[in-house]
């Protein structure tokens, strides 16, 4: 399969894009003080928000270095093609 060079790039920022948003988003979460993801504010005590939550962020976070992945690979698909 060959990727356009626009594509392949936009693959590969989307890819960033969800690393930093979705790392960005666990830190805020953990740092919850609002007493939706802890119970009592202690961390010893994960509500069912709070896992929820995490699932949705490693999800969003494989998904989004998988499609990085496939840009990044489209990017050096494109490098090879114009060096030969």
């Amino acid at each position: 399969m060959k990727l356009s060079r626009r594509t392949s790039w936009f693959l590969t920022a989307f890819g960033v894009w969800s690393l930093i948003i979705w790392t960005t988003f666990v830190k805020n979460l953990w740092k919850d003080s609002g007493g939706q993801a802890f119970v009592n504010g202690d961390h010893s005590q994960p509500t069912a928000f709070f896992w929820v939550h995490l699932l949705l962020t490693v999800t969003s976070l494989v998904l989004g270095i998988a499609v990085g992945a496939v840009g990044v690979r489209g990017i050096r698909g494109l490098r090879e093609r114009t060096a030969d």
